[in-house]
């Protein structure tokens, strides 16, 4: 019995063990399990002082491990590490090629757990930006996608290690703190010095671990199944502010009720200094100070930041070509918020306005959604590919599984990665298992292949035959397959839809009409993605 339970055992760790490793392709050596930054912040420089305690699951036997770590460049920006211990007891290392290169003082085998601990100063190039506000007060923002972090912590930056973290910064009295989970501790520590403590009990990526640190005004929103809501803004936008961020309270019931349980133990609603109109942070979504107008004019934008925090933040993209996963997802719950508010007419009007955004996107950069062309600059991916066209792609899979089978699938994938890492692929299985089926075509065409098909329909009406004639040409190079819907207008006593199965280069259709339309329509309840036009002309 013994021996066959400890047989049984290492088959699972080093099972276990092998799935790890393959969703770490980027540090394969480890599993980063916990991150702890202590973070020294004055008003005099832009310069930190830092020390980070980082915990390790080793995934192979190894005699070094690295961090991803800015070296300081000759502008003075970057960090400078001081020293690395483990135990106590200081560790060979060298910082080149933005790289900590630790030598272990003992080898790792795999299973091993162990933490390092990294002194470091310096001016952030990037990541955490020091600015002023649009009413001139000093402000610090952790700004990390994609992989910027690792401008002002040494991390593995990469979406596939994700870690739970400590923010511990001292700073000035005068600012307030804002950071992922909850708030531990905020105390005097001296002379107009204050310590605050946040924990994130919950793994996350690093692209939304942050700080924020400003002169706030701060307001509790409420409680949305006990998750206190709250906002935070720059004192001087403090009605507007509040107003337009309370929609919060009104959102995050939708994506609980829809996907699944909410995954952190708070949601703060910030005003910020970011580059992107909003930043998804676990917890503590960052929005551009243009958010506020007192106007509400930024419920969508709340709703696609809300909505990361299922998608991209819990559910996460494993490799960064895939991160229509995030986005995609994102840019359709927030769609389908607004159409559960407002009606599918509000809707309509949006998605036909994305579909053309898509197309113009298309004429300038032809590539796939899961675009794998991208190496190094990965906010080139952040394109209306991986926004409006991964949302038209969520939208055409709604309409062909229909809404209970496509609420199900979204809710069986989350529940399957909350907490992890996922490939389009996975998606796909879920999506497939949910509807029986089988859905390689759709995928491939949508996701894996680049532009989208364009129509030339030409149709006439035989009078004789009460017949409709059409011809449908598909123009793009790669053929697709979708269902295609058309509106008949005034054919007869009422309005006639029909849809067909298109797949070939060409699809000739004679459907039987009592009377000559006034007009034909192509996919009049938008649900294709496409372009192209429809002509009234002789046929042969």
């Amino acid at each position: 019995m013994r021996s066959t339970f400890i047989l049984l055992f290492l088959t699972a760790f080093f099972q276990v063990a092998v799935d790890a490793q393959a969703k770490h392709v980027y540090n394969p050596f480890i599993d980063v399990q916990h991150y702890e930054f202590s973070i020294a912040i004055t008003d005099s420089s832009d310069e930190i002082k830092a020390t980070a305690l980082i915990t390790v699951l080793f995934l192979q036997t190894t005699d070094n491990i690295r961090f991803d770590l800015i070296n300081k460049k000759y502008n003075g920006k970057g960090m400078t590490v001081i020293a690395v211990k483990e135990n106590e007891e200081t560790t060979t290392f060298e910082h080149v090629s933005d790289l900590v290169k630790i030598k272990l003082n003992n080898r790792a085998q795999a299973g091993d757990t162990r933490t390092y601990e990294i002194i470091y100063a310096g001016i952030p190039a990037d990541g955490l930006v020091f600015s002023k506000n649009k009413f001139k007060r000093r402000t610090i923002f952790g700004d990390n996608w994609p992989n910027r972090a690792r401008n002002w912590l040494p991390c593995v930056d990469h979406l596939s290690d994700k870690a739970s973290v400590d923010f511990l910064v001292t700073a000035p009295d005068h600012y307030q703190v804002i950071s992922n989970g909850v708030l531990v501790e905020e105390s005097s520590v001296g002379a107009q010095k204050k310590f605050t403590h946040w924990k994130e009990t919950v793994a996350l990526p690093t692209k939304v671990m942050v700080i924020g640190l400003a002169d706030f005004a701060v307001n509790h929103e409420g409680n949305v199944d006990c998750i206190p809501v709250s906002s935070w803004v720059f004192p001087e936008d403090k009605k507007n502010g509040f107003y337009d961020y309370a929609q919060a309270t009104e959102i995050l019931p939708f994506f609980i009720n829809k996907v699944g349980p909410y995954a952190y133990k708070k949601l703060a609603n910030v005003e910020a200094i970011t580059i992107f109109g909003g930043m998804e942070n676990a917890g503590a979504i960052f929005y551009n100070e243009r958010s506020i107008t007192g106007k509400r004019t930024s419920e969508e934008l709340l709703a696609h930041e809300i909505a990361h925090q299922w998608f991209g933040n819990s559910a996460t993209e494993a490799d960064w070509p895939h991160v229509w996963l995030s986005e995609g997802f994102a840019t359709e719950m927030a769609n389908l918020y607004l159409e559960s508010k407002y009606g599918f007419d509000f809707i309509k009007t949006k998605l036909e306005t994305e579909r053309e955004t898509v197309i113009k996107f298309s004429k300038v950069r032809f590539t796939p959604i899961v675009d794998t062309s991208e190496k190094k600059n990965f906010l080139v991916l952040l394109n209306r590919n991986s926004y409006e066209k991964g949302g038209w792609v969520l939208h055409m899979l709604r309409r062909k599984l229909g809404d209970s089978l496509f609420w199900k699938g979204i809710q069986n994938y989350y529940a399957d990665y909350a907490g992890k890492n996922a490939y389009t692929s996975d998606l796909q299985k879920v999506m497939e298992e949910v509807s029986g089926i089988n859905l390689k075509e759709f995928f491939q065409q949508w996701l894996f292949t680049p532009g989208h098909t364009v129509l030339q329909v030409k149709w006439s009406y035989n009078e004789s035959k009460k017949v409709a004639r059409l011809n449908i040409e598909q123009q793009q190079k790669q053929l697709f397959s979708f269902p295609l819907e058309l509106a008949f207008v005034n054919a007869g006593s009422a309005n006639i839809n029909q849809t067909f199965l298109i797949k070939d280069k060409v699809t000739q259709l004679e459907i039987p009409i009592a009377a000559r339309p006034t007009q034909i329509i192509i996919d009049p309840n938008t649900s294709l993605l496409f372009e192209g036009n429809i002509s009234e002309e002789k046929l042969p």
